[in-house]
């Protein structure tokens, strides 16, 4: 049984290349995967529990690498035995390329099947076996993907493949808008004092309110980094009876 496609991933060569030898990003890639250890540079065993037509089976197996060709290219050579259920064989060629800033993988696959997997017949082994590879380069394309959004965005994201922390450079872009904001705050506020002829100290009780306001959404946005969904609110009563009381 013979297989081919293609994924294009959102990330750079050198990336993809470590996390397609990453086990930790290779686990949360396979279907069914309980387990997924390195015993050297070249070979891998695992554990996965998959159903292919009526037939539930719990494969332990062993990947080894074969024609290195890094960060381009590498064959795959899987073996997995599931007892009586049967066995599987596969053989897969994966190959990277540069794709405008993007990765294109290809890979070409050659898979034997043995015991009661064979009898299931040519056409539920050939669906099986595409879904499964679909849902792994699709996995493995999400997982990839976020950390190059995460790090045009200035944020601290985790890659699987590198194996720490990457931390992109924050745009200076949100001092500024505090910035400004304190003093349109201030200028706002003042202008509103000025407004309340009866008290010399208008002018400073404005600022204060403004300055309030200010405070009130920045915790407002920090909250919300650190919650699903806070809400902060400014009870306008409050609001009210302060304004009033500084009359």
């Amino acid at each position: 049984m013979k297989m081919s496609g293609e994924q294009r991933i959102a990330a750079q060569r050198e990336q993809v290349w470590q996390a397609l030898n990453d086990p930790d990003v290779l686990k949360r890639c396979i279907p069914g995967c309980q387990s997924l250890a390195k015993e050297s540079d070249t070979r891998m065993v695992a554990t996965v529990e998959i159903k292919i037509g009526p037939i539930g089976a719990r494969f332990n197996g062993a990947v080894e690498l074969a024609d290195i060709n890094a960060p381009d290219s590498y064959t795959l050579i899987m073996e997995g035995q599931a007892g009586t259920v049967g066995f599987v064989k596969s053989i897969v060629k994966v190959k990277l390329q540069d794709d405008g800033g993007n990765t294109l993988l290809t890979w070409d696959a050659d898979a034997q099947v043995g015991g009661r997997l064979a009898q299931l017949g040519g056409p539920i082994m050939d669906a099986t076996s595409k879904q499964l590879a679909a849902r792994f380069f699709s996995q493995f394309a999400n997982i990839i993907a976020p950390t190059r959004k995460a790090a045009v965005a200035g944020q601290p994201v985790t890659a699987g493949a590198a194996g720490g922390t990457v931390y992109a450079p924050a745009s200076g872009g949100s001092r500024i808008a505090w910035l400004l904001a304190v003093l349109v705050a201030g200028l706002v506020g003042y202008l509103f004092g000025r407004g309340m002829n009866a008290d010399p100290h208008s002018e400073w009780m404005g600022i204060s309110i403004g300055l309030l306001l200010v405070i009130v959404g920045g915790a407002g946005v920090l909250l919300g980094r650190r919650s699903a969904a806070p809400v902060v609110t400014l009870d306008a009563n409050l609001l009210a009876q302060l304004l009033e009381k500084n009359r």
